[in-house]
Parts: C-alpha cells; sequence; structure tokens
C-alpha cells in the first residue's frame, strides 16, 4: 500500500486550514496514496486556551470532520486528521485523532496521552495539561492490510506506548507533531527512528512546518521510516507539501525476526529498596 505524509503550516482560520488539506489530500491520491495523515492541530493551531474556545467546536456534529469524512469518501482513501481540539465539558479540549475509512465513516478515535508540563529556569512555565486533557487508551485501527498505531507528538517520548501498540498488532505507527524548530533540529529524527527499530515498524510522521500565525516556527521535515530504522522519504524543510513511500509488510516481519525485542523482553521489578519518583 502506498502511504503519505502530509506536511502543512496551520493557522487561526479553520476553513483555510481545511481548504489546504483537501489540496494535499487531492495531491496524495492522485500520486497513489490510499493512507493519509495530516499534522497534529490540522483544523487550527491557535496560541492559547481562549482562542481555542472560540473555534473548537465539540467533537459529535463537528463541521471539520464532517467535511474530513466527505474528503476521504471523494477520493475513497483513509484519511487520518492527525489532530484536533475538540472541547470537553470541564472547559478543556482533548488533542483527539480521527482516522477515516474509504467510505466516509469513522475508523478509530485516539485522544493524545502524553502532555507537556515543564517549568524550565529562566523560562515561563509551559502546562499542556491546563487547556488539554490526556486520554488513557492505547488505540491500533485497520488500515487495509495493515494495523495502525495511533500516536500523536510529545507521545513519540514514550516508548511503552509503541512497545505497547506493537504487542496489540500494529506494523505500522502513525505520529502526527508539531514540532518547534529548536527541539526538531535536536530530536525530531533520532526519536522517529528509536520508536521504529524498538519496535521494527514503520513510522508515518506528518508535521507542521513554517511561520504560523501564532508566532510560532514548527520544524516540518515530514518522513517516513521503515522498520530497520531508515527514513526512506522525506521533506527536506519546513515547506507544505506531500511525502509517499510503497509499505512492505515483509520487513516488518524481517525485522522483528532479526531483533526479537518484542519476544525477549522480560517484566522486572526495581529494587525494593529503591523509592522510584515522578
Amino acid at each position: 500500500m502506498k502511504v503519505a505524509a502530509l506536511q502543512m503550516c496551520s493557522g487561526y482560520e479553520p476553513q483555510a486550514n481545511m481548504a489546504a488539506l483537501e489540496e494535499l489530500v487531492a495531491q496524495a491520491a492522485g500520486q497513489g496514496a490510499q493512507y493519509l495523515l495530516s499534522p497534529e492541530v490540522t483544523v487550527v493551531f491557535a496560541e492559547n486556551r481562549e482562542q481555542l474556545a472560540t473555534v473548537a467546536g465539540p467533537y459529535e456534529g463537528n463541521p471539520h470532520l464532517a467535511r474530513a469524512g466527505e474528503i476521504a469518501r471523494q477520493h475513497e482513501v483513509y484519511l487520518h486528521i492527525g489532530s484536533l481540539a475538540v472541547s470537553l465539558p470541564d472547559g478543556r479540549f482533548a488533542n483527539r485523532s480521527v482516522l477515516f475509512a474509504p467510505d466516509g465513516t469513522v475508523e478509530a478515535v485516539y485522544d493524545k496521552i502524553h502532555l507537556f508540563d515543564a517549568s524550565i529556569a529562566g523560562l515561563r512555565e509551559y502546562r499542556e495539561s491546563a487547556t488539554y486533557k490526556g486520554g488513557d487508551r492505547a488505540v491500533t485501527a485497520s488500515v487495509g492490510e495493515f494495523t495502525l498505531g495511533l500516536a500523536v507528538c510529545y507521545d513519540m517520548r514514550f516508548p511503552r506506548l509503541f512497545n505497547t501498540l506493537a504487542r496489540m498488532g500494529a506494523q505500522v505507527m502513525a505520529v502526527p507533531a508539531a514540532f518547534t524548530v529548536p527541539t526538531g533540529e535536536a530530536h525530531w529524527h533520532v526519536l522517529l527512528r528509536a520508536r521504529a527499530i524498538e519496535t521494527g515498524s514503520y513510522v508515518i510522521a506528518a508535521a507542521q512546518g513554517g511561520k504560523h500565525a501564532n508566532g510560532r516556527s514548527t520544524y516540518g521535515h515530514s518522513l517516513i521510516i521503515d522498520p530497520w530504522g531508515r527514513v526512506v522519504a522525506e521533506i527536506d524543510g519546513d515547506q507544505p507539501g506531500v511525502v509517499i513511500a510503497d509499505l512492505d509488510l515483509a520487513k516488518v516481519r524481517e525485522a522483528r525476526e532479526r531483533v526479537p525485542v518484542l519476544a525477549n523482553e522480560r517484566d522486572f521489578a526495581p529494587d525494593p529498596g529503591f523509592a522510584l519518583s515522578r
């Protein structure tokens, strides 16, 4: 199966972002891609909770998701909206990933589990959990002949999630993201390649790229990695575009046979005299 990662530069206006998405879907589908992944915050890339509240609606009856389903149906593709913010009753949002089948129906839904909360000396405190509510469920889905594991951005720093997805049968991992430039330059390739190598899986990573209306700059470099950790296709930069590759599931089986990490893993406990900290 041909798969595609779509690179975008989403802004404040959902309609403009959906129009840009539709153009990229047409481009990728025209090249034979059957599964297409868009970046994190595809629908709107807001700066804060107050801005999100003006544009992000609930999941049920969401007009942007309805349009995404129509795009999937029109092009007869699996269209994976990397994520969008959906409003929750407690005033926060879910950073939700939604996979549409070629008939336009929803195949899977995943809420980003890991939220970035950090206090760094000399810098302002950043608390993603003040705006978003984290999910609590690992999700896989059938996409044609392969099983897909769902993740979003910061999730890529937590190997246990990907190990769990592989144990659930995932052969391909979807990682939509909106990495900043400094962390992208330092960590983007190495983290994604590590997740592919550790699980013997393909990794498809669709990124936001460029200077956004909210003032942020994202790294881009959307890419597809094979189960041996090789980058097989990449957008070399931060401009919007499409990257496409063919998946060969035999390579998943081969990688897992040659380095049987999933089979060799063992449970263990910390030394009883050692207190774990968070």
